[in-house]
């Protein structure tokens, strides 16, 4: 399954950065390409506030 950025992300960017196939996009929270997403988890595993989830 894809991961999800909640409401909670602070657009700190550690997640875009840590994303191999880049399909993260900026905004007021990051938002993830769900079509894009390899579901390899390190977006998840770098973000400091726990905002990433599996959906």
């Amino acid at each position: 399954m894809p991961r999800l950025i909640t409401d909670i992300c602070i657009a700190c960017g550690s997640c875009a950065a840590e994303c191999p196939v880049d399909c993260i996009s900026e905004g007021t929270i990051y938002v993830i390409d769900e079509n894009a997403c390899i579901d390899c988890g390190a977006c998840q595993e770098v973000c400091p506030v726990d905002a990433i989830i599996e959906k």
